[in-house]
């Protein structure tokens, strides 16, 4: 050392240290294999081809994450494919960057500032559950946003409505949950809601997901029959965000396995279809009314309606009808002078 006049030497097995933890996840695929970082058969097992994808689908980071490690996680990935090592181009499928959840004060979280919000405190006070879907159900999963101590309440409301709808005051299955096919509406409005929550957890829409499932407990709260069947199906929606009272309510339902391995439900597009269809019956082109329709109705038919309607046949009083303009699934338009 030409300061101290000290012999040394250079450390050059740098390699297990700021490298080392950029390409982590491929020795994963082959961690006790003493030849090489990886068997060329066992990275192809794992990560697929370029043809063919495996390996992460799906990565939720963050903008400091990206900086610090995934920036480099993907240049070492590339080199290496470059080089032949690794049978993909690129890591990771997807990327996705979560926001922060402030305090609610509007600031970032801090110990110095006094705003931390005590995970342990929202689980004792509200349950796990409650925690899990109000994070889910803050805002956008990319969005900042502040934390809200009224807004966990909300939440828990709706939890305890869930409870309600399935159990009767002394905890056993609610009377209202009997063995009988569900009507046209209580289906509907269960596929409405599988679809839904479906493409929202793909799309990490997991707020809309949420507000989706509070539609359906409300709606079928409201009703004094709720068949198994729905009832069923919809503890498995439920199951991803709130797993602890999904497992609590699939014993109660009579099933002595866990629900976590049981396949999330699919909708059927034929249940979705609405029957009946609102449209608005103008006179000389001005709104006058608006009638609830079958969907399949004619132009004739809804001639016929608009007609028969006790509004239209009022404003229609001392008139002369010169045209009737129908448009199915849209409007009536009846010219008068």
């Amino acid at each position: 050392d030409p300061k101290t006049g000290k012999r040394g030497h250079y450390e050059t097995n740098t390699m297990p240290q700021w490298a080392g933890s950029c390409w982590y996840y491929l020795r994963f695929c082959d961690p006790h294999n003493d030849a090489c970082f990886a068997d060329p058969d066992r990275l192809r097992y794992w990560l697929g081809t370029d043809s063919q994808r495996g390996g992460v689908d799906l990565y939720v980071g963050g903008a400091e994450h990206a900086v610090l490690h995934l920036l480099y996680a993907r240049f070492w990935h590339k080199l290496l494919y470059d080089y032949g090592y690794v049978p993909t181009k690129e890591p990771f499928a997807k990327l996705f960057h979560q926001g922060l959840i402030l305090g609610e004060d509007g600031r970032k979280m801090s110990k110095s500032l006094g705003n931390v919000i005590n995970p342990d405190d929202i689980v004792r006070d509200y349950g796990a559950d409650a925690l899990r879907l109000f994070e889910m159900f803050l805002g956008p999963l990319e969005a900042t946003k502040p934390w809200s101590s009224k807004g966990i309440e909300g939440i828990k409301r709706f939890l305890d409505r869930v409870w309600r709808m399935y159990t009767n005051p002394d905890g056993t299955l609610s009377s209202a949950i009997v063995n009988i096919p569900p009507t046209r509406q209580q289906a509907r409005l269960l596929h409405q809601t599988i679809k839904k929550v479906r493409h929202d957890i793909e799309s990490l829409s997991l707020n809309t997901a949420i507000a989706q499932m509070m539609i359906f407990a409300n709606e079928m709260s409201r009703m004094a029959q709720r068949p198994y069947q729905v009832m069923e199906q919809f503890v498995l929606v439920l199951a991803p965000f709130a797993p602890h009272l999904a497992e609590e309510l699939w014993q109660l339902l009579g099933h002595t396995e866990s629900l976590a391995y049981e396949p999330f439900p699919d909708w059927d597009e034929e249940l979705l279809r609405e029957e009946e269809v609102e449209i608005v019956v103008q006179i000389n082109s001005k709104v006058r009314s608006k009638l609830m329709v079958p969907v399949t109705a004619s132009a004739e038919e809804l001639r016929h309606h608009a007609l028969s309607s006790p509004d239209i046949e009022r404003h229609l009083q001392g008139k002369t009808i010169k045209n009737i303009i129908a448009v199915p699934g849209k409007l009536v338009n009846i010219l008068v002078e």
